[in-house]
């Protein structure tokens, strides 16, 4: 988690610099394209720094009142980033109607565009680092920051690309209309921010492949069980729950079905990292034949 936390004040960092490059660059021009991509970075900084916070919350063990743990807080970080983006998309479009009915010729432009294309090639680089990290510490609130940052890049490069044809064509109306097309770019991937965050708000289940792959787990693992039903699984931050209910023999031990659980708990959890896992044992009159056969 220190690891984690790191990542997140260089994301804070990196975010400065870049809005103060961007910021420039729109200062400089008055470019109503380079505003947009200027927002996009504020909202980077205000979203980085809520996932500091989020990150930090998260990271506190469990306790009385939260005997899960804190991991969910990083979803409600990313939740707000999504609706930052939103809020930043809708001043876009306010900003760009304007230049739509009054459009104006660029002022210093290509050390505007240069500053950008700096800025951008920064953004590109954290983003890479942010997606690797966000996989190996599967956090949410990094997952979400890479992703943004991408769009970012994404969005900075048609931005520049759009404002070169603007200078070499003389058509003065390409800028608010580039602005335009940031600001529905930048409103898609805040609800695709906000989407997967409620997702996991909701307790949504993993990706079926891994689902799938601790079934395939169970069935391997529980020889000497008649069944398991009732597999339920969810995700917080980093954690996996997975709980089930598994049917053994009627006269079968205690001790001889407490060694089942804890071989397939030790399978899951050297295949699944971050998994919790809670089994619930059975006798063989409670089997619904359904489910994951093991027997």
């Amino acid at each position: 988690m220190d690891g984690v936390k790191r990542i997140a004040v260089g994301t804070i960092v990196v975010g400065v610099l870049v809005l103060a490059m961007k910021a420039a660059a729109w200062w400089l021009t008055g470019s109503a394209a380079l505003y947009s991509d200027a927002l996009e970075s504020v909202v980077n900084v205000a979203a980085s720094a809520v996932a500091f916070l989020a990150l930090r919350f998260a990271a506190r063990p469990a306790d009385k009142n939260h005997p899960y743990g804190h991991d969910k807080a990083e979803f409600f970080a990313a939740v707000i980033e999504g609706v930052l983006i939103i809020v930043a998309a809708l001043s876009i479009f306010q900003h760009a109607w304007s230049h739509w009915n009054q459009p104006a010729p660029l002022e210093a432009p290509w050390l505007a565009l240069g500053l950008n294309l700096s800025a951008t090639v920064c953004n590109g680089a954290w983003a890479a680092l942010l997606a690797r990290a966000g996989a190996r510490y599967r956090s949410a609130a990094l997952r979400a920051d890479a992703r943004h940052l991408w769009a970012d890049v994404v969005t900075s490069i048609a931005v520049v690309a759009g404002l070169l044809i603007a200078l070499f064509t003389g058509i003065a109306v390409l800028d608010p209309a580039i602005a335009f097309g940031v600001a529905l770019h930048v409103l898609w991937s805040g609800w695709g921010v906000v989407r997967e965050s409620v997702g996991g708000l909701m307790d949504e289940a993993p990706a079926e492949t891994v689902v799938e792959r601790i079934r395939e787990i169970v069935n391997q693992q529980a020889a000497g069980a008649i069944e398991a039903h009732d597999l339920r699984t969810r995700h917080a931050g980093r954690m996996t729950y997975l709980e089930f209910h598994l049917v053994v023999p009627g006269d079968m031990r205690v001790a001889e079905a407490h060694e089942i659980c804890d071989r397939v708990e030790a399978a899951l959890k050297a295949e699944v990292e971050g998994l919790m896992v809670t089994i619930h044992v059975e006798p063989e009159g409670k089997a619904k034949h359904s489910g994951v056969l093991v027997l």
